[in-house]
Protein backbone atom coordinates (compact mmCIF):
# COMPACT_ATOMS: atom_id res chain seq x y z
CA UNK A 1 0.00 0.00 0.00
CA UNK A 2 1.68 3.62 -1.27
CA UNK A 3 1.64 6.31 1.67
CA UNK A 4 3.55 8.52 -0.93
CA UNK A 5 3.75 12.21 0.18
CA UNK A 6 5.08 13.59 -2.82
CA UNK A 7 5.34 12.40 -6.48
CA UNK A 8 8.75 10.28 -6.89
CA UNK A 9 10.04 10.81 -10.20
CA UNK A 10 11.86 8.40 -12.31
CA UNK A 11 14.18 7.38 -15.12
CA UNK A 12 13.46 5.26 -18.42
CA UNK A 13 15.31 3.25 -16.84
CA UNK A 14 14.15 2.84 -13.67
CA UNK A 15 10.55 2.99 -15.19
CA UNK A 16 11.32 -0.54 -16.84
CA UNK A 17 12.78 -1.71 -12.95
CA UNK A 18 9.36 -0.53 -11.76
CA UNK A 19 7.21 -2.26 -14.10
CA UNK A 20 8.55 -5.26 -13.44
CA UNK A 21 8.03 -5.55 -9.85
CA UNK A 22 4.80 -3.72 -10.46
CA UNK A 23 3.87 -6.65 -12.36
CA UNK A 24 5.27 -9.51 -9.74
CA UNK A 25 4.04 -7.20 -7.12
CA UNK A 26 7.37 -8.18 -5.09
CA UNK A 27 10.70 -9.49 -6.38
CA UNK A 28 13.96 -10.49 -5.92
CA UNK A 29 17.21 -8.85 -8.01
CA UNK A 30 17.33 -11.86 -9.37
CA UNK A 31 14.04 -12.09 -10.80
CA UNK A 32 14.00 -9.03 -12.07
CA UNK A 33 17.01 -9.79 -13.89
CA UNK A 34 15.77 -12.53 -14.94
CA UNK A 35 12.69 -11.02 -16.64
CA UNK A 36 14.78 -8.03 -18.41
CA UNK A 37 17.47 -10.10 -20.08
CA UNK A 38 14.79 -10.78 -22.06
CA UNK A 39 14.64 -6.90 -23.63
CA UNK A 40 17.77 -5.35 -22.35
CA UNK A 41 21.04 -5.60 -22.45
CA UNK A 42 21.97 -4.61 -18.92
CA UNK A 43 24.44 -6.17 -16.67
CA UNK A 44 23.13 -7.57 -13.17
CA UNK A 45 25.19 -4.39 -10.98
CA UNK A 46 22.87 -2.21 -13.88
CA UNK A 47 19.84 -3.53 -12.29
CA UNK A 48 20.81 -3.43 -8.74
CA UNK A 49 22.28 0.69 -8.76
CA UNK A 50 18.65 1.34 -10.29
CA UNK A 51 17.04 -0.84 -7.38
CA UNK A 52 18.89 1.19 -5.21
CA UNK A 53 18.15 4.22 -6.49
CA UNK A 54 14.46 3.74 -6.79
CA UNK A 55 14.70 2.20 -2.86
CA UNK A 56 16.96 5.78 -2.17
CA UNK A 57 13.63 7.76 -3.72
CA UNK A 58 11.42 5.59 -1.87
CA UNK A 59 9.38 4.02 -5.01
CA UNK A 60 10.19 0.45 -3.55
CA UNK A 61 10.64 -0.77 -0.26
CA UNK A 62 12.84 -3.87 0.61
CA UNK A 63 12.64 -6.88 3.38
CA UNK A 64 15.75 -8.97 3.54
CA UNK A 65 14.99 -12.76 3.33
CA UNK A 66 18.08 -14.61 4.28
CA UNK A 67 20.44 -13.66 2.03
CA UNK A 68 18.35 -12.16 -0.57
CA UNK A 69 16.35 -8.28 -0.67
CA UNK A 70 12.57 -8.88 -1.90
CA UNK A 71 11.20 -5.61 -3.23
CA UNK A 72 8.10 -3.90 -3.22
CA UNK A 73 6.48 -1.16 -4.96
CA UNK A 74 6.11 1.59 -2.46
CA UNK A 75 4.52 3.62 -5.01
CA UNK A 76 1.33 2.35 -7.30
CA UNK A 77 1.61 2.28 -11.03
CA UNK A 78 -1.15 4.90 -11.42
CA UNK A 79 -0.23 6.97 -9.08
CA UNK A 80 3.81 7.48 -10.86
CA UNK A 81 1.68 7.56 -14.00
CA UNK A 82 -0.03 10.61 -13.21
CA UNK A 83 2.82 12.20 -11.99
CA UNK A 84 4.67 11.95 -14.92
CA UNK A 85 1.62 13.33 -16.49
CA UNK A 86 1.40 16.15 -14.42
CA UNK A 87 5.12 16.75 -14.76
CA UNK A 88 4.62 16.49 -18.53
CA UNK A 89 2.04 18.90 -18.47
CA UNK A 90 3.95 21.65 -16.71
CA UNK A 91 6.33 21.93 -19.27
CA UNK A 92 3.99 22.82 -21.68
CA UNK A 93 1.56 26.00 -22.42
CA UNK A 94 -1.09 25.47 -20.70
CA UNK A 95 -2.87 26.44 -23.92
CA UNK A 96 -1.48 23.09 -25.78
CA UNK A 97 -2.44 20.30 -23.48
CA UNK A 98 -5.76 19.74 -25.80
CA UNK A 99 -3.99 19.27 -28.91
CA UNK A 100 -0.84 17.55 -27.01
CA UNK A 101 -3.36 14.99 -25.77
CA UNK A 102 -4.93 14.91 -28.71
CA UNK A 103 -1.47 14.29 -30.37
CA UNK A 104 -0.75 11.21 -27.69
CA UNK A 105 -4.34 9.49 -28.54
CA UNK A 106 -3.31 9.75 -32.12
CA UNK A 107 -0.13 7.81 -31.60
CA UNK A 108 -1.33 4.85 -29.07
CA UNK A 109 -2.88 1.88 -30.54
CA UNK A 110 -6.31 1.54 -28.67
CA UNK A 111 -9.21 -0.76 -28.22
CA UNK A 112 -12.62 -0.31 -28.60
CA UNK A 113 -12.69 -0.02 -24.94
CA UNK A 114 -10.25 2.74 -25.13
CA UNK A 115 -11.81 4.76 -27.68
CA UNK A 116 -15.37 4.07 -25.77
CA UNK A 117 -13.36 5.38 -22.36
CA UNK A 118 -12.09 8.22 -24.20
CA UNK A 119 -15.21 9.36 -25.56
CA UNK A 120 -17.18 9.11 -22.45
CA UNK A 121 -14.26 10.88 -20.70
CA UNK A 122 -14.80 14.24 -23.20
CA UNK A 123 -18.86 14.02 -23.42
CA UNK A 124 -18.48 14.19 -19.58
CA UNK A 125 -15.58 16.96 -19.72
CA UNK A 126 -17.06 20.43 -18.95
CA UNK A 127 -15.18 22.60 -21.52
CA UNK A 128 -13.67 25.98 -19.74
CA UNK A 129 -14.35 29.44 -21.75
CA UNK A 130 -10.44 30.57 -21.82
CA UNK A 131 -7.10 29.13 -20.81
CA UNK A 132 -4.58 31.46 -19.93
CA UNK A 133 -1.14 30.78 -21.29
CA UNK A 134 1.22 29.65 -18.38
CA UNK A 135 4.42 30.38 -19.82
CA UNK A 136 7.12 33.47 -19.24
CA UNK A 137 7.87 35.53 -22.47
CA UNK A 138 10.01 33.67 -25.18
CA UNK A 139 8.85 30.44 -24.26
CA UNK A 140 5.96 30.16 -26.31
CA UNK A 141 4.12 31.97 -29.04
CA UNK A 142 1.40 33.19 -27.19
CA UNK A 143 3.29 35.92 -25.51
CA UNK A 144 5.17 36.77 -28.37
CA UNK A 145 2.19 37.67 -30.44
CA UNK A 146 0.30 39.14 -27.89
CA UNK A 147 -2.22 36.18 -27.82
Amino acid sequence: MSVTLEPVKISDSEWEIMRVVWTLQAATAQEIVDVLSESKDWKPATIKTLLGRLVKKEALNTEQEGKKYIYYPNVSEAETVQSATENLFSHICAKRIGHTIGELIEQADLTNEDIAFIQQQLADKQPVKNIECNCIPGQCECKHHGS
